[in-house]
């Protein structure tokens, strides 16, 4: 069975107090996690070593970085590198999400460099893609995605995406309280694997995991991730809170 994952993304929130706070709540709620699944942690870089340690010890979780840069080392101030995350024993980066598209203007070639530099390092990327409402009201979110898909991950072997994982994130149903229907969601990610299967075969595409990433909630969680496609959720505000996210991870399938 595919890896099943519910995937906090913290983004540029809490303070570090805040935090261990939240991890504190959270690792005190029982968790219902088998040997297909993993929680992962998207936490802000200076909080990766002290929420690390907290986690220390727990099957089935784990953390990521919510970015990389796409060079190894060199002068470019503020920026962190893969190998920098994979000394301090980070497992998964977050790679492409909209936010880092659009207001970094990261491109699909970037991204390419950055998943290059991530597999080099050991690191798992978590590749976001997913279409803007005008994408989408337009009725080219297939091929829209399809693009991203090619330009950033189809020069990889298909033993370097034997269990990928990909988040598919609506942009319009991200942080708007709107949702992508099951339906809707179902749709894109059966549409995610079969570019991936014409491309790398079906058994590769059937290893990847495709995350669903647009206002996962509590509520919502189960029948979300019980379509057939969907192996999870990228999550962002409901990760900020200790019982909503729980209830996220025991949603899994």
């Amino acid at each position: 069975m595919r890896k099943q994952i519910a995937a906090a993304n913290w983004k540029m929130n809490l303070t570090l107090q805040q935090a261990e706070q939240l991890m504190d709540e959270l690792i005190a709620i029982p968790l219902q996690l088998t040997d297909h699944q993993v929680a992962v942690f998207g936490v802000p870089f200076p909080y990766l070593i002290p929420i690390k340690s907290k986690i220390a010890g727990k099957s089935n979780l784990s953390i990521a970085a919510q970015n990389c840069y796409n060079k190894n080392s060199g002068a470019y101030t503020g920026e962190v590198s893969a190998p920098m995350l994979k000394s301090i024993d980070v497992d998964y980066v977050i790679l492409g999400h909209s936010e880092r598209r659009e207001y970094f203007e990261e491109t699909h070639a970037m991204l390419a460099e950055k998943i290059n530099v991530c597999f080099e390092a050991g690191l798992k990327p978590i590749f976001c893609c997913g279409e803007p409402l005008q994408i989408r009201e337009a009725g080219t979110e297939k091929t829209y995605v399809e693009t991203q898909l090619a330009d950033s991950l189809f020069h990889l072997s298909a033993e370097q995406l034997t269990g990928f994982i990909i988040a598919y994130e609506p942009i319009w149903a991200i942080g708007t309280g709107k949702t992508a229907s099951n339906e809707q969601a179902q749709e894109m990610h059966a549409h995610i694997r079969s570019v991936l299967a014409s491309k790398y075969g079906n058994d590769i595409a059937n290893s990847i995991s495709i995350l669903y990433g647009g206002s996962v909630k509590a509520n919502n969680a189960k029948e979300i991730f019980a379509q057939p496609d969907v192996d999870g959720g990228l999550v962002g505000g409901a990760s900020l809170v200790a019982t909503d996210f729980a209830a996220i991870i025991n949603s899994l399938k």
